[in-house]
């Protein structure tokens, strides 16, 4: 009798600490309707979303140790994980994403990346409602609608990235407050209107990726002061008026892509002659006058393309005396003279050269 009264105490001991330490069944609810609202045919990720304890087992979620709250879902449709490996095949969603995911308060990584079709609109209250998250990343898929306006309520953001979906509208005022976002990735969607005039305050950014959009405007000048930024991907736009000189001075900024906007003016100086700057993509905008002769010894661009500009002029002399230089298009252009000789002019085909009013010698034809 004793030892039968032992064993229902120690089961009941049991499943009293079981259901401290699993997680609230608010979150297990929460995740539960974010399930319910989403469709994932092939891999069956969400098949192992059974049980009581959502912190045991379930694909793609984390717990804190402590409150056993969830704290982060990362599903990603492209992994090297076990499940896409055996299957031979990326991932396939449908469906929206809930707002009752916003009830997971203790959240502080969301990642629904690259599931091809997930659709419908950021939840609004993932601003007002996630305090604590850190990382925002719903790439890849077909969200559509505006980012948040109030999305610089997230102060603990450093990763916002929400490219390759059909998110439009325009970039909200409030993002500047992300005092400590790092990371911005908001290419290919079709946002609008110009960058906060203000942009700069974001002074912890390193990377602000913002390619075929539809923005427009100019740069703002306040992209100065982030001393941080090493890429600045602004091609495939409709972005006006010249490169301000200030943007050659940037210490840190090492690739620069202006590529494909309606720019014009001239190139600065600067710009050429920042020895840390790796790879620049000035083409197809109207950029004129000459390319300025500032090359040097310190000089090592991975790609330098100012092609399908209004250049003229000669190609600068001290291009010979580079470190280095892998990609270098000068084509469809209005420049006129003799192609230097030596590196990197050694290993550069005709069209790198092609569509100029007079260029000639190796690799064009031999000058008369």
């Amino acid at each position: 009798m004793a030892s039968s009264s032992l064993f229902f105490l120690t089961l009941f001991i049991l499943t009293l600490i079981s259901a401290v330490t699993a997680c609230p069944p608010s979150d297990r609810a929460a995740l539960l309707a974010f399930k319910d609202a989403l469709t994932e045919p092939y891999l069956g990720i969400f098949q192992t979303w059974t049980g009581n304890d959502c912190c045991q087992g379930w694909y793609g979620l984390s717990c804190d140790p402590n409150t056993h709250r969830v704290t982060d879902i990362n599903l990603r449709g492209e992994s090297q994980d076990l499940i896409f490996q055996k299957l031979q095949r990326t991932g396939y969603m449908t469906g929206n994403i809930s707002p009752e995911i916003c009830k997971l308060t203790g959240l502080s990584t969301l990642v629904v990346a690259d599931w091809k079709a997930i659709s419908g609109e950021i939840p609004s209250c993932i601003s007002s409602s996630l305090s604590s998250l850190r990382i925002l990343d719903l790439t890849g898929n077909q969200i559509s609608g505006d980012i948040p306006a109030d999305i610089g309520k997230l102060r603990r953001l450093t990763v916002l990235s929400l490219a390759d979906n059909a998110i439009s509208g325009k970039i909200p005022k409030s993002i500047v407050n992300l005092a400590g976002l790092k990371h911005l990735d908001l290419s290919n969607n079709q946002i609008s209107g110009e960058l906060p005039w203000n942009f700069g305050n974001l002074r912890m950014l390193s990377r602000a990726l913002l390619s075929r959009n539809e923005l427009t405007g100019s740069i703002p000048k306040s992209v100065f002061k982030m001393n941080r930024l090493a890429d600045l991907d602004l091609s495939m736009n409709r972005i006006t008026g010249s490169i301000p000189v200030q943007l050659g001075k940037m210490k840190v900024l090492s690739t620069l892509k202006l590529d494909g906007n309606s720019m014009s003016g001239q190139i600065p100086s600067k710009l050429l002659s920042n020895s840390g700057m790796g790879i620049l993509n000035l083409s197809r905008n109207g950029f004129e006058g000459a390319i300025p002769d500032v090359f040097g010894v310190k000089t090592y661009f991975m790609a330098l393309d100012l092609s399908h500009n209004n250049l003229t002029g000669k190609i600068p002399g001290s291009l010979s005396s580079v470190r280095f230089v892998g990609h270098l298009d000068l084509s469809h252009n209005h420049l006129c003279g003799t192609i230097p000789i030596g590196s990197p002019f050694d290993h550069l085909d005709a069209a790198s050269f092609n569509d100029n009013d007079c260029l000639c010698g190796n690799p064009l034809k031999s000058c008369e």
